[in-house]
């Protein structure tokens, strides 16, 4: 891979920048998919209000465009060599901007978010959703079609962007008047950037990003107009999705000194997949960060489940669709945060040492639920908690239940996947982020 510049040959390279929930990274591969440099920081999360999680866009923007420029330097290239540029994003986190002007109109909100959870728990415990479930799966009954399969065992999740949107669709004014006037333009993290990086020009993301919505359609892979009529959010505010191998266009030529293609767009989990080689029926990614997301390829095929796992496109490329099936438990680093915060431990490579310092949790119990429970339990209402405390409980039981109810929560999410899907596995490929 070179670039021919002013009559002669020099080395290329490609920029991958993640926007990740706790960190945005940058690295330089070369020809030979090594990292030739890097630069990373931090993602500051704002809690407004209990159960709010948000995110600074302009925090964002100026964290990717820190990182990129770090990670060249530390490569010690030249933008001019700069190939191509692919970009992967945490999924769900979303903001609204104003098409003309492209100033968001409220902070992301983050995919932590629990303020839409009442309004989540009303939907999935409404007339209308019976009724519309049970019509689907009358119409399953006589046409066999799995979309009507995977409608009829609908249940919304706090996760997925549809209920925060209709918050914010409620909530703020100047959304609602931008959307009435087609103005408003919705996006996750991966379209806002799209959308800034090229000074407006592209509104658009990828079938990985828009599946994970909740508002996409991935039997039809398209939006959801039932869905979106069925909520009242407007088709207008969303953004064109296309490939996930796809030339987005180009930088604008002001940000980086010259423009640079954008190739790629992907979400973070389907990135994972994919950067694990998980190519086949049966392949399975489990990834442990944040929260820990369990992801089987399920082929040309989307999974219609009755447990909470999500029907996802892994990625496109040209006619090739790969879907997965994903179940995950939101909490798993952040209850060891919260320990540490508590001073439970000062290090988290304490943590193994403190739990098998003592026999058992001596009936101490947690429940690491501070976004809900996700499958199989899917109750979005959910509270951490710690129960079973005695004058004897010391740090080291704390820690141990803490561990033990992590531990639980991910072995109940690869029961249910493999019970789920009936699909032999292949590979298990894992991944751990700090």
């Amino acid at each position: 891979m070179g670039s021919h510049r002013n009559g002669f040959t020099k080395e290329s390279f490609i920029l991958s920048v993640d926007v990740g929930t706790t960190s945005i990274r940058c690295h330089v591969y070369d020809k030979e998919a090594e990292i030739r440099g890097s630069c990373s920081t931090m993602v500051v999360p704002l809690y407004p209000e209990v159960g709010h999680v948000e995110m600074d866009p302009e925090a964002i923007w100026e964290g990717f465009i820190t990182v990129v420029k770090g990670a060249v330097q530390d490569a010690g290239v030249h933008m001019r060599q700069i190939e191509a540029l692919g970009i992967s994003t945490q999924r769900g986190t979303f903001t609204t901007w104003d098409r003309r002007t492209g100033i968001p109109f409220h902070n992301f909100i983050s995919w932590q978010d629990q303020r839409a959870a009442d309004l989540v728990k009303s939907w999935n415990r409404s007339c209308t959703m019976t009724a519309i479930q049970g019509v689907m799966k009358v119409l399953y009954f006589f046409t066999r079609q799995k979309r009507l399969l995977s409608a009829s065992r609908l249940v919304f999740s706090p996760q997925h962007v549809t209920f925060r949107l209709v918050w914010a669709l409620t909530h703020y004014k100047q959304v609602r008047q931008a959307a009435s006037k087609g103005n408003c333009c919705f996006g996750t993290i991966d379209t806002w950037l799209l959308f800034k990086l090229t000074k407006g020009q592209v509104h658009a993301t990828d079938y990985s990003n828009a599946s994970a919505t909740g508002i996409f359609d991935a039997f039809q892979m398209c939006w959801s107009g039932f869905l979106s009529s069925m909520v009242s959010i407007p088709l207008s505010i969303f953004p064109k999705v296309e490939n996930t191998s796809y030339d987005f266009g180009y930088t604008d030529p002001s940000i980086f000194g010259l423009p640079i293609p954008i190739m790629s767009v992907i979400a973070d989990q389907q990135a994972a997949m994919f950067g694990e080689c998980c190519f086949d029926v049966g392949d399975v990614k489990i990834t442990m960060g944040t929260g820990t997301f369990m992801d089987i390829n399920t082929g040309n095929t989307p999974h219609t489940s009755s447990a909470g796992l999500y029907p996802l496109v892994g990625w496109k490329i040209g006619s090739e669709v790969v879907y997965l099936a994903e179940g995950n438990a939101a909490d798993t680093g952040t209850a060891i945060k919260w320990a540490q915060e508590l001073e439970l431990f000062s290090d988290v490579q304490e943590t193994s040492d403190m739990a098998y310092s003592v026999s058992d949790s001596d009936g101490v119990c947690f429940v690491p639920s501070f976004n809900g429970l996700q499958a199989p339990l899917n109750d979005p209402k959910a509270c951490a908690s710690l129960m079973g405390l005695k004058p004897s409980t010391t740090k080291s039981h704390l820690v141990r239940a803490i561990l033990e109810s992590v531990a639980f929560r991910n072995k109940q999410l690869y029961d249910t996947t493999l019970r789920e899907t009936h699909i032999p596995i292949t590979k298990i490929r894992c991944s751990f982020f700090p």
